[in-house]
This record gives structure tokens, sequence and C-alpha cells, in this order.
């Protein structure tokens, strides 16, 4: 082995600058196109325009493909199902989500449990997400009694009626009229015969907390959700699954779903999943986008941009297509 001060004493070769091979760059294949560039764009104009002005790079490609699915899904009637964590409740992304339930964009959705408490806390009193610093150091953390009392009735009545979670939690909801009850994505799921699953691990919740939810009751009625959302997932070949902003829990949920349905001969082909998060996380991009499929789209953001975002343009490719039918029946209605 060379030391240190023979290294120093190495004979550099001479290059010979001189002698470079070089090509022509007009024959050099490249991967930006003038094409490629994004426009400018000036004054009002319509999402359809602004969309279509943005690069033709990167992420700007997979908006635009993963509108295209959507928007080609709903027309063929293949599923198309959202999972979520409690963040993209949070950042304010519920009522889009509730609009695509209304609108029949979504066959089902998943989420966990802290997803569903948010949804719960908005549509009871309107406000969610306490301030954990300022309330740990008194034991007051996650010790609000309305949250805690729904969910211990609502898994008490899963198991009584054999339902999910979500369902029993929607159902709750909208008997108790609550004030905020139409900004609730588990309420309105429920009014729409849409499934809600409802994904509980025990002991991350601050509902587990609370002497009164019974553990068997919980797990029950996470159970119940968990073997419903097998039945979902079944359906999804040529569907879509996007995972929204949940690093652990739905992921393992879905890898673990794809698992029973091939296990019980149901094909996912054509199956193409996608994931929205703040970061690049290993069991999103694994558990959702490489494992299960064969095709993916994952942007990585923030919630409260890329949700409206997607939300728009299929909205407006929707309201298009929609529009088109409407003259062609019209033209034909003449």
């Amino acid at each position: 082995m060379t030391d240190l001060s023979e290294q120093r004493n190495l004979e550099w070769p001479h290059l010979a600058w001189n002698q470079l091979r070089t090509y022509s760059l007009f024959e050099r294949y490249s991967k930006v196109q003038i094409e490629d560039l994004g426009r400018p764009v000036r004054g009002a104009v319509s999402f359809e325009d602004w969309l279509a002005s943005l690069p033709q790079q990167l992420a700007a490609v997979e908006l635009r493909r993963l509108r295209d699915a959507i928007v080609t899904a709903v027309r063929r009637g293949r599923g198309v199902v959202a999972a979520l964590g409690g963040h993209v409740i949070k950042t304010g992304c519920g009522p889009y989500l509730i609009d695509w339930v209304q609108r029949g964009v979504l066959r089902a959705v998943a989420m966990n449990g802290s997803a569903a408490i948010h949804d719960f806390e908005l549509a009871c009193a309107g406000k969610t997400s306490e301030d954990v610093a300022a309330q740990l150091p008194a034991g007051r953390f996650g010790m609000a009694r309305e949250t805690a009392e729904i969910f211990a009735v609502a898994a008490e009545r899963a198991v009584q009626e054999n339902i999910g979670l979500g369902a029993a939690l929607g159902a709750c909801m909208l008997e108790r009229n609550l004030p905020y009850v139409e900004f609730s994505l588990v309420a309105s799921a429920y009014r729409a015969g849409c499934p809600c699953t409802i994904h509980v691990a025990l002991g991350t919740d601050i509902i587990h907390m609370h002497p009164q939810v019974r553990g068997a009751a919980l797990g029950e009625a996470s159970m119940n959700d968990f073997r419903l959302l097998c039945r979902v997932v079944a359906t999804l070949e040529h569907g879509i699954w996007m995972n929204l902003g949940s690093a652990v829990i739905m992921p393992e949920v879905f890898l673990k779903a794809v698992s029973v349905v091939r296990n019980l001969g149901y094909s996912l082909e054509g199956l193409l999943t996608v994931n929205f998060d703040k970061h690049v996380q290993y069991r999103s991009r694994v558990n959702v986008c490489e494992r299960p499929a064969a095709a993916s789209v994952e942007i990585i953001g923030h919630h409260e941009i890329l949700i409206p975002l997607l939300h728009a343009a299929v909205a407006s490719a929707l309201d298009s297509t929609q529009m088109q039918g409407d003259a062609i029946s019209s033209s034909l209605a003449a």
C-alpha cells in the first residue's frame, strides 16, 4: 500500500488538451427541448390555460399525467381511493376531498386515527390541532372530553352493529347534527354512501388515553374497517390508490390489503399508485409507489398547495368533458 509521502511524489500525467474529442451540440440528445419551457401568462386566464403553460418537466408533467388518469378512471367507472394522514385535514384540505366524494370521483376514503380526530373536532367545534408544547407540561394534552366521548360511543356502536369505525363515527356525527358537520369528510362519506375506513394504531391517538374508550371495541371496529378496505382494494384493477400525507400507517395498511386481495386471486393489473407528501418517506415510496403497482406518481410538496391544485385540474377537466357531452347531446337532439 502506497503511503502518503509516496502519493505526493507520483508523477501526474500530462493532458493533451488540444486532442480532446468533441461533437456537435446539434447531434447530441438532450433531455430539455425549447418546447418544454414554461410560458408565462398575463392577466386573467383560465385554469386550463395556466396548467398548460407549466413547463413540460418533472412534477408539472406528473401532475397533468395524474389529472388525466383520474379523469379517465372516473369516466370508465374505475375505482379511485384516497388514503390520508392527519396533516391533510389540519392543513384545510378536507373540503376538496369532500367535493370529490360528492361528485363521485372517490370510490372510498381511508384514514388513520389522527385524521378522523381532526375531522371530528372541526365538525364539532370549528377548530382542531391543539398546541402540544403548551398543553403537555400541565398534563392537559389530548384531554378534550368531546373527542374521546364520541369515539368511545362510535367504537361500541361499530361492535354492536358489526360495522366499521368510519361508518359508526359518520352516523354519530350526523345524528348529533354537529354545527360544522358539512366540513366533515367522515360524515360526508357516510351521507354519500361512500366507504370511509379508519385504521387505528393503539397508543398513537389522544383518545386512547381516556378510560371510557375500550381497546377491544376500538380494535374490533378498526378490524372491520380493514376488512372493508380489502374489499375496496379488490376492485382497483385499472384504478388509482392515492396516499396523501401518511408516512407510516396508511402505506402499511395498503400493503397488507394488497397482499390479501392478491392471495384471494383478484387482479390489480393497471393499478396506478400515487404519493403526495411534504417529504420523501421510505414506506410511502416503497409500499405505495414501488412494491404494489407497475406504475406510480410521486409529487413532493405542501398539501395545502398540491391537493387544491390537483382538485382544480381534475374539476376543470371533468367540467370540460361534461360541457362537451352536453354540447354533443344538444346537437343530436337538434
